[in-house]
């Protein structure tokens, strides 16, 4: 039987059952993402509408997707003020260093910059420890969560799965909001 979602096929999950079983691990690490010490790029199995699968999912800590949503609302007060605005790109020259932005591109830089500044210092943006589950994703499920955490290990990790996969997941609804760390000199 064909499955239009390869993440529901009995044999691809058997198979990532045997991958974690040799690591002796619930859950795959994709490589080649942006996995970092805040966010990490995972597949793990679990049930859903009483059958297996695959789940694909996103973990990251509460104060990346924070800086997230400053980002991105920063970004639309700026495609507001600045029409022409479709998102700044960073170039690289021969050399693998930064070209310098054009001075438009620059202006609204710094522009997003100010905005950001100015929600953090008013706390405006405030956001919570959630779980959001896709079932229109490409591959198995698509599971974004974000836990009020300083950093995402093979731990945490781990716990995240267990707790998931148990119903036994406690998420903190208090609303937070971060600020910047400043760079200290030392």
């Amino acid at each position: 039987m064909k499955y239009q979602n390869e993440g529901f096929d009995p044999e691809n999950i058997e198979a990532l059952k045997k991958e974690l079983a040799a690591s002796k691990k619930t859950y795959k690490i994709i490589e080649g993402e942006d996995n970092n010490d805040e966010f990490v790029n995972f597949y793990f199995i679990g049930m859903y509408e009483g059958k297996e699968v695959i789940y694909d999912a996103a973990l990251y800590t509460l104060r990346l997707h924070h800086s997230s949503e400053l980002y991105e609302l920063a970004e639309h007060e700026a495609a507001k003020k600045f029409p022409n605005f479709k998102g700044i790109k960073y170039e690289e020259d021969e050399n693998g260093n930064l070209k310098p932005l054009s001075s438009e591109e620059e202006e609204i830089g710094w522009f997003i910059t100010e905005i950001i500044m100015e929600m953090e210092e008013d706390e405006s943006v405030k956001v919570q420890e959630f779980v959001d589950i896709d079932s229109n994703h490409d591959y198995g499920l698509g599971l974004d969560a974000a836990l009020n955490l300083d950093y995402i290990d093979e731990k945490v990790i781990a716990k995240f799965v267990k707790d998931f996969n148990d119903d036994t997941l406690a998420l903190d609804d208090t609303l937070y909001s971060f600020q910047s760390e400043e760079e200290e000199d030392a």
